[in-house]
């Protein structure tokens, strides 16, 4: 079994669900209701390919993985907060949410200037760097994830197996 099966299910309502079942059986889930049903499938889709393709072990999924539960990640943050490959995984993630959202491709350029301006403020350096050929790999796993999601009819499950072990190194 891999570190983490995740599961989205396209419920018949335009609700969605996520769950994740760890290697040791354990699982964590949230029902993605409204709103939230229509950007939380695609947010973790997008999560999925940003941590696949750039090799990042401790993203959302890893830390998933690890034993965070998915209530872990907001107030009262009861583990803490995250550690800063996830932060920076976050960071790309939204990048790419706003990306899709104004319709417009930005460069790798684009994406550290966003980045050290981020991260400056938090008073952190930034601990990933990417490439236009980076964005370009995690665009093109993210289309072929979301073309999935796509044509999933409502009432079924989208699986993906979730390994560090097999991430790639970027």
């Amino acid at each position: 079994m891999p570190d983490l099966l995740i599961r989205i299910k396209k419920k018949t309502d335009g609700s969605a669900a996520l769950s994740c079942v760890r290697a040791d059986g354990s699982v964590t889930w949230q029902r993605q209701e409204g709103v939230q049903g229509q950007f939380f499938p695609l947010h973790d889709l997008t999560h999925y390919a940003v941590e696949s393709e750039l090799g990042l072990q401790r993203g959302f999924y890893g830390l998933v993985a690890e034993g965070w539960n998915l209530t872990d990640f907001a107030k009262p943050w009861p583990r803490g907060p995250v550690p800063s490959e996830a932060g920076a995984t976050e960071f790309i993630v939204g990048f790419l949410d706003n990306e899709r959202a104004s319709g417009t491709r930005w460069t790798a350029d684009d994406f550290r200037t966003s980045a050290a301006s981020y991260f400056a403020k938090r008073g952190e350096p930034f601990p990933v760097a990417l490439s236009d050929a980076d964005l370009d790999r995690v665009r093109e796993r993210r289309r072929v994830l979301f073309a999935q999601w796509a044509a999933l009819p409502q009432g079924e499950t989208l699986e993906l197996a979730f390994d560090r072990s097999a991430l790639k190194e970027s």
